[in-house]
Order: structure tokens, then sequence, then C-alpha cells
């Protein structure tokens, strides 16, 4: 009677949730490599490494592709001792580093799930220790109890491919908008309604600390002796955080220092904002279809505004550089980074909510703005066909080579190998 082999089993199931959260992990940060670019120059100055901003973009790429390549190579069982031992080091790594962040909490969180999904650091720290890394010493030690999908002639094809891939991908993200917006000011939220606040929203609760004849005592807000001047209050501590929503501040300011966010979240006419959280650094290769879009919209009586965090200074030089006759406003670079992954992105609002965006690489001619505003603005109930998703050709292109490749390789080596005799077994890998 053949007996069971549970290690082979245990080790399947970590293969599974190791394979799944790399795959996971590496395909959200390559939707939005910059974003991922933003978080590590944000080590960067955790740890003193300024320097190496301008390289953020490339480690983004190549972490996202690098997570996504160890997690389908486990999942495979591709190289399964090089692989497994790889996995076990990175754990091993990524567990000191959590717990460095959980403890002095120098970056507010690890992003290890890019936008997706936030985690605080002791919670992503929780996950690497009692979960990931343990998978991820099992799996070294029960390598070779995990079944290969694919034989060993074709591995270079998979560790290849399963890089190159995500390289793509991130590229694919990094030169047009993101495919899909993880953050709040996605097409179609409604600006005004991610400030507000829900009627049955928690609220922050406290502590209040008052001191009496030397002697200090915590009252709730029901009980603080307020009116009792015989306490004297010391300090309020927070000890339950409310509601938070979602977009805490929206602040736009013309060259007077004047707010006049309200006025244009309200406009009914639609808005334009050409988005440069940095005009120094914004890309001048489309400044003549966006001039063209402001002249279309001037003609129409509708508000085109560049908004920008750069100073004056470099606000006329980008003027100077690309001809702009539209006024500037000045808003927060965070925000402005958060509402649109593009230097320059051109954003189309009405009554404070996102119709489009667009990144730079991608502005519309005039014609083609013109039928996005017939079609959104003067004419609502006719909304756009929908196009084919891209994610069909990208989980086209990703699964159709793994599939042909296996094909092939079935065909070729599995039938025609005996298992006892093929190089894989010789190697023990």
């Amino acid at each position: 009677m053949k007996t069971t082999d549970y290690r082979k089993i245990i080790a399947g199931i970590c293969r599974i949730i190791l394979g799944a959260t790399f795959i996971f992990s590496g395909a959200v940060k390559c939707i939005d490599p910059v974003g991922g670019a933003i978080k590590i120059e944000d080590y960067f100055g955790a740890f003193g490494l300024s320097a190496f901003n301008p390289i953020a973009p490339f480690v983004s790429f190549n972490l996202s592709a690098i997570e996504f390549m160890l997690g389908l190579c486990i999942l495979m069982a591709v190289y399964r001792r090089l692989t497994t031992m790889c996995m076990l080091a990175f754990m091993v790594f990524m567990t000191l580093l959590t717990l460095y962040l959980a403890v002095f909490n120098p970056v507010h969180d690890c992003g290890c799930f890019g936008e997706a999904i936030i985690l605080t650091n002791w919670q992503t720290f929780f996950k690497n220790f009692l979960i990931l890394l343990p998978a991820s010493v099992i799996t070294y030690l029960y390598h070779k109890r995990m079944t290969p999908v694919y034989t060993y002639k074709v591995y270079w094809f998979i560790v290849l491919f399963a890089y190159a891939f995500p390289m793509w991908f991130s590229w694919y993200n990094y030169s047009h908008l993101p495919i899909i917006d993880f953050r709040p000011y996605k097409i179609g939220a409604n600006i005004p309604g991610l400030m507000s606040f829900p009627a049955d929203a928690p609220q922050d609760e406290y502590r209040f600390i008052y001191k009496k004849n030397g002697e200090k005592k915590a009252f709730t807000s029901e009980t603080a002796p307020a009116g009792d001047s015989t306490w004297t209050f010391v300090e309020a501590e927070l000890i339950k955080e409310g509601y938070v929503p979602p977009v805490t501040s929206f602040e736009l300011y013309n060259n007077m220092e004047d707010n006049i966010a309200e006025e244009i979240l309200s406009a009914e006419n639609g808005v334009f904002l050409l988005i440069a959280h940095k005009t120094e650094k914004a890309s001048d290769k489309k400044t003549d279809e966006i001039n063209n879009i402001y002249d279309y919209a001037r003609e129409r009586h509708i508000d085109f505004y560049g908004v920008t965090s750069s100073t004056g200074e470099e606000i006329n030089a980008w003027i100077n550089n690309t001809g702009a006759e539209y006024p500037f406003l000045t808003a927060d670079d965070v925000t402005l980074k958060t509402i649109v992954r593009a230097n320059p992105g051109l954003v189309l609002l009405k009554s404070g909510t996102i119709l489009r965006k667009w990144h730079y690489n991608d502005i519309p001619s005039e014609d083609q703005v013109s039928a996005v505003m017939d079609k959104l603005l003067y004419v609502p109930e006719k909304q756009p066909k929908k196009e084919m998703s891209p994610w069909i050709w990208i989980i086209c292109c990703f699964t159709l080579p793994l599939l042909f490749v296996w094909i092939y390789d079935y065909l070729r080596n599995r039938r025609k190998t005996k298992p006892e005799k093929t190089t894989e077994n010789f190697l023990n890998i």
C-alpha cells in the first residue's frame, strides 16, 4: 500500500502560497511602476541615500520583475534548488527589513503590494515572519519533492520569459497610465465625495489627562472635568483613530495665493488640468498638442489650468520653452503625483468628477478631444463604446507562450525521455 508523502503535500502548499504571493506582488508593482519608484525614493531618503533617486525607476522595474520571476519559477518548480535558495534569501532579507521598518517606522508602509493593498509595517512583518519565511524554509528543505511543470531543457526559456514579461509590462504602464488605477483619483471618482465624512463614520477617540494636587488622571470626553478649576489640563492622547477619508485635502492656489479648488470642483462646463508636478522635469514632447487643446477649450469657454508644485521661476521657464498661454496653479507635490502618474498628464473634470486622464504620450488630438467632450459633457446619455480591454491582450501575451512551450516540451522532451535519465535528475535541481 502506497503511503502518503505529507512532506510533498506541505511543500506543494507552500510553493503555491509563495508563487501566488510573489506573482501578485510583482504584477501590482508592474501596473504602477511610477508609484514603485516613488516608494523606493522614500526608502532612499529614509536611509540617507537620496543621491540614488535617479535610478529609482530602474530599481522599481527590476524589483517587480525579480519578484514575478521568483514567483513563477517556484510555482512551475523551475530550477528548484536555486529558486528556493533565492526565495529563502529574499525572505530573510525582507523579514529583517520589515522588522526594522516596524520598530523605527522610517517609511509608513513598505509598499510590498504597491497601492493595491496597503499594510502597516507590523502587518507586513507578521506576514513575512509567520507565513512567507516559514514557507520559503519548507520549500528549500523539500525542493526535491516539488513536481516540475516543464522539463529541464526549457527552463532557460521560462526564466527569461518570467523576467522579460514583467519588464515589458512595467514599461507599458510607465509609458502610459496604469491599466488599473489603485489610487483614489481614478476615472469616475468625485473628489468632493472622497473628502466627505459619512454620517455614521467613527470619530477619533481621545483620552484626556488632567492633574490635581500633583496627581495625574485620565478621563474620557464625557467625564473630563473641563469646568472644574481644581483640575489642570495636561494633554490629550489619541487612543483610537476614526474614519479617514480617501482624500484629506485638495487645494489649488492661483498667483494671488487664493485657494480656488472649490471653484474648479464646481465647474459644470468642465475644466482641464494639465498636471506637471515638476515642470523642470516634465516632458515637452507633446506641447503642440497641449496648446491646441488649450485653444479648443478657450474657444468653448472651458477653463484650462496648468497645475504644478514648481516655483514661479521654473513655471516661467516652462512657459518660455513651450509657448504656454494657460494660467498656472500650484498644489502639493504628493497630491499631484497621486492624481496622475505622468509628468505632465492631462485631466478632465466636471463638477468635481474625473471624466478622463491622459498620459503625455497619449495626449489626444483636437478632434478626439471634441468627440470626448461631446459624449461626456454635452450628451452624457451617449456613453462611448467599450473598447477591448488591454487585459485580454496582456493575458494572452503571458499565457500563450507558456502554453505553447509546455506543449512543445511535452511532445518533444517529456514523452521521449525516461525520468531516471533526465539531466534534471542527474543535476538534482
